[in-house]
């Protein structure tokens, strides 16, 4: 079984969090070293550790991290200038948790996706 992360504990509000939304399959909250103004991360409830690790059980945790981000986004008044979703997998992603997040970055004009 998968290692528990720091995120598992923001889930059971075990740590403290700036939660912006959960429900019983999700929990999005403030990330703590913000990459633009709005920097939020939405991760399932339940253990998932890489991209690498969903499968078909996981759908509907997985699909309610997009819409969340959707409801999100609007709560901030970044959907109508847009913003930009994230998922990282394993090292050469930059993934640093081990527990699959989604990043909803915006706020600001966020450049190309991927630096030359």
């Amino acid at each position: 079984m998968a290692e528990e992360t720091l995120f598992s504990k923001i889930i059971r509000r075990e740590i403290p969090a700036d939660i912006v939304y959960q429900d019983e399959l999700v929990t999005a909250f403030r990330d703590i070293a913000p990459k633009a103004p709005t920097h939020i991360l939405i991760v399932p409830n339940i253990l998932i550790p890489t991209a690498n690790d969903a499968v078909a059980g996981h759908e509907a945790a997985l699909g309610r991290m997009i819409t969340v981000a959707a409801k999100i986004a609007k709560e901030e008044g970044i959907a109508e200038d847009g913003y930009r979703l994230i998922i990282n997998c394993n090292q050469h992603g930059g993934q640093e948790v081990y527990h699959i997040h989604l990043h909803l970055v915006g706020g600001r004009p966020l450049g190309p996706m991927i630096a030359h």
